[in-house]
């Protein structure tokens, strides 16, 4: 008799073994209203080895443990009280993780109808009574390889996506880092803080959350919007900091911004960087398209770009600058709802209200601290 093989190791190394059909422990079920066929079946599988067996002379019951329980390989009989063979394995062949176990069906009937029906109801094989033992564990044995097999692609498909899984999330992570690399590139160049980057990319997310968008789009928001000023690096020194008030023509010059930052993420392939350009385009775009650098009214402006616009407003209210002293919490808020339906997004507005004390409490963890990193 030959003994059980070792269990498979785990992946990439995992390899068939040859010396044997069965290279772990098989559970098996057994369903005949025979109770002298199933103690003939019970004894010749456990003679193989490596199996556990469980015995059922009822279908019905047979049926409710197998929901309940992993199993193998099925040994089921054709003729029995409800369901019979065929309306067995229809049964099982419903319950998702059943779907590819290996089903041997033994019968008296030789009609063809039978044998189609089995086949179609997703019966693997057949043996006919009375049964001859070695026939029978021979198929048992080939079925046995076939479920091994079938585990082995399982168990490599489960450490191929562990694998890609974690290589997607070094690849986001390094995203991550490119954009916070382009955001302090940004920042350096401007008169803004890195804590209006943080505060304004965190009221980004508080207001997707209140308008239920979904969850990675959230996320997305939350790690793309400190490049919506990034286009600011190609805006010359003596306009971009300058501490007075621009000339119309040093205004152009500085709404150039956008398109410049567009052009700069545009390229990027990942939903990521198609993102950050689209928020880089559209954050100064006003729902009665008096915005720029397109004039977009209502939702031709992509949400993000509308959710954009209602934060980094709100961020330069609350914000001292050379230029400015900060405007109080209250008023910056009756700002928002003033623009609201000229602006900013009706929708959108009434989201910020609803987070307002989670507003408050970002605007407490990221303080003014010129020259901070992001």
């Amino acid at each position: 008799m030959r003994q059980p093989l070792t269990p498979m190791t785990s992946a990439p190394q995992r390899q068939v073994a040859s010396t044997s059909p069965v290279a772990a422990r098989m559970t098996v079920l057994i369903v005949d209203d025979s109770n002298v066929n199933l103690k003939m079946y019970e004894k010749l599988v456990t003679a193989i080895g490596g199996t556990d067996v469980h015995c059922f002379s009822n279908s019905a019951g047979a049926l409710a443990w197998v929901g309940e329980h992993d199993v193998d390989l099925i040994v089921v009989d054709y003729k029995m009280s409800a369901p019979d063979g065929v309306g067995f394995i229809q049964k099982v062949r419903t319950m998702g993780e059943k779907e590819h176990v290996p089903i041997l069906m033994v019968t008296a009937d030789q009609a063809k109808e039978v044998r189609r029906k089995a086949l179609e109801a997703g019966a693997n094989d057949f043996l006919a009574k009375p049964i001859d033992p070695d026939e029978f564990c021979a198929r048992l044995k080939n079925m046995f390889a076939l479920r091994q097999s079938q585990r082995q692609l399982s168990e490599t498909a489960s450490w191929l996506a562990d694998q890609v899984k974690a290589a997607t999330a070094e690849l986001v992570a390094r995203e991550r880092e490119t954009i916070l690399t382009l955001s302090m590139a940004a920042e350096r160049r401007d008169p803004e803080t890195g804590s209006h980057l943080k505060r304004m990319a965190h009221y980004c997310e508080a207001i997707a959350r209140a308008a239920r968008l979904p969850k990675p789009q959230q996320e997305l928001l939350l790690a793309t919007a400190p490049l919506h000023d990034i286009g600011k690096i190609g805006i010359p020194d003596e306009i971009l900091l300058k501490s007075g008030k621009l000339t119309p023509a040093e205004l152009t010059v500085m709404q150039r911004h956008t398109t410049i930052g567009y052009e700069i993420l545009r390229l990027g392939r990942s939903s990521t960087m198609q993102m950050a350009a689209e928020i880089a385009l559209t954050h100064h775009e006003r729902v009665d398209g008096s915005g720029y650098p397109r004039g977009l009214r209502g939702e031709q402006i992509p949400i993000v770009g509308r959710v954009c616009a209602i934060s980094d407003v709100f961020d330069a209210l609350t914000s001292a600058r050379t230029y400015k002293d900060s405007w109080p919490f209250n008023d910056a808020v009756a700002e928002i709802n003033a623009g609201s339906g000229r602006q900013f997004d009706p929708e959108l507005v009434s989201a910020f209200n609803a987070v307002l004390p989670d507003i408050a409490q970002i605007k407490k963890r990221f303080p003014e601290e010129r020259g901070s990193d992001v």
